[in-house]
């Protein structure tokens, strides 16, 4: 604008009735359509005679689009209701209300007909080629806090971190960041509790899913138990877990000659190396790290991390492999701050159940969309990155000569992946 034209004399005027907010959402609403998510929700979840049963699907979408579009509440769910918007997401939008009483009328039985409706469309979705195939694949287990506000919340407590909230467990794999499982807990749940099940089923989904190659477990200190190790092996999961500096293992760490250790890269002004002893018929991994310079004087000694494996592999790879199990840290970040799971709406604790299964899919969707619509496989992509590139695009949507157009920004920066990204998920065949 010249200096003739200041922001006040700009009028406002609410009254277009053909613009989309976030018109990007295409793309998700796309590949959910191919992946037939609405059809296998309606299979799927059968809530009975209870309040929302009806067209579970169109109900579920409805929450996964709002989240996709960055809302983390139910009542974010109105912006989807907004101009022509509800005409490029292939369903009709349920009011938040709606949503609300969809969400409550959950049992735990009808959360886990949700959690095998995600189950299908990870099938459905590797099968269209976002899948790892025979390759082999790594699975990082982990556990995180997602925090509440309000005491009428069914299930949160205050747990290890003295935050109220629930302590769910989530499964990720490493190079796509994939949410493969996810169980709610209560805020109460220590980390290990139930651990070994989920590994149990966690095996047995992605098998089904299609992973037909080697699988590998990652882990933290607080997986570590004879328990998880086992159900590992059942499923013949390798597997690599952070172990606590106990009596016998600082006893077997004590066994590594001096001329055993190893030195590996280190920021400037620290050592680093690494040595290998045996633990229970296990390889004991080491990493001893220590400060030099004027610096030594806060942290002299020596400190070490280990972990057990039964990888083959030598010391040095296998250690740096053991520690990218932090890439999980990043899908959980996404998780919540990606797919609305920084906030559980409800005081019922199986609706937040589902809304945490109802967030791993939004949150995979995304995923899906880069791995298949951008060819971004085994590549970690930011949520955030997506949105604002791809998904939060206004548009306008008009008819003439019985056809409808979207009209998208002119000059758009991403506009060639947008047209990429679409045109490769309108080719996925619904059969999948």
């Amino acid at each position: 604008m010249g200096s003739s034209h200041t922001l006040d004399q700009l009028d406002t005027c609410l009254d277009d009735t053909h613009a989309v907010a976030n018109a990007g959402l295409l793309l998700a609403a796309t590949l959910a359509e191919r992946l037939g998510i609405e059809q296998a929700a309606d299979a799927l979840i059968d809530l009975g005679e209870r309040a929302g049963a009806h067209r579970p699907g169109r109900k579920l979408l409805t929450l996964v689009h709002s989240l996709l579009a960055g809302g983390d509440c139910i009542d974010d769910a109105d912006l989807l209701r907004c101009g022509q918007t509800a005409s490029v997401l292939g369903h009709r939008v349920m009011a938040p209300s709606t949503l609300g009483t969809f969400l409550r009328s959950f049992t735990f039985g009808h959360v886990r007909q949700l959690d095998r409706l995600s189950e299908q469309v990870l099938a459905r979705a590797w099968m269209a080629g976002a899948g790892p195939g025979d390759g082999p694949m790594t699975m990082d287990l982990d556990s995180t806090v997602c925090e509440v506000h309000g005491h009428a919340k069914q299930g949160a407590a205050y747990g290890s971190t003295r935050n109220l909230g629930y302590h769910p467990l989530v499964a990720s794999r490493a190079d796509t960041g994939e949410v493969l499982h996810a169980r709610q807990r209560t805020g109460r749940a220590n980390t290990a509790r139930g651990a070994a099940r989920f590994v149990d089923e966690l095996a047995a989904r992605v098998r089904r899913a299609g992973a037909s190659g080697e699988l590998t477990m990652r882990a933290d200190s607080g997986f570590w138990s004879a328990k998880t190790i086992r159900a590992c092996r059942r499923h013949q999961l390798r597997s690599s877990i952070t172990v606590g500096q106990t009596t016998p293992i600082r006893a077997a760490i004590a066994t590594i000659a001096a001329d055993a250790w190893v030195d590996i890269v280190y920021p400037d002004g620290g050592l680093a190396q690494v040595a290998e002893t045996r633990y229970r018929g296990d390889r004991l991994m080491v990493r001893r790290t220590r400060l030099v310079g004027a610096q030594a004087e806060l942290f002299p000694d020596w400190r070490y991390h280990a972990f057990v494996t039964d990888r083959v592999g030598t010391t040095v790879e296998l250690d740096q492999d053991h520690r990218r199990h932090a890439v999980v840290e990043l899908c959980i970040r996404d998780l919540k701050a990606g797919a609305g799971l920084r906030h559980c709406p409800s005081g019922k604790f199986n609706a937040n159940a589902a809304w945490l299964l109802a967030a791993s899919l939004a949150h995979n969707l995304l995923r899906w969309v880069a791995a298949i619509g951008l060819g971004a496989r085994g590549e970690l992509v930011v949520a955030k990155t997506l949105r604002r590139t791809l998904l939060n695009l206004p548009g306008r949507l008009t008819r003439s000569a019985r056809r409808w157009t979207l009209h998208l920004p002119a000059g758009w920066p991403w506009a060639a992946w947008f047209e990429l990204a679409l045109a490769r998920l309108r080719c996925i065949d619904y059969a999948t």
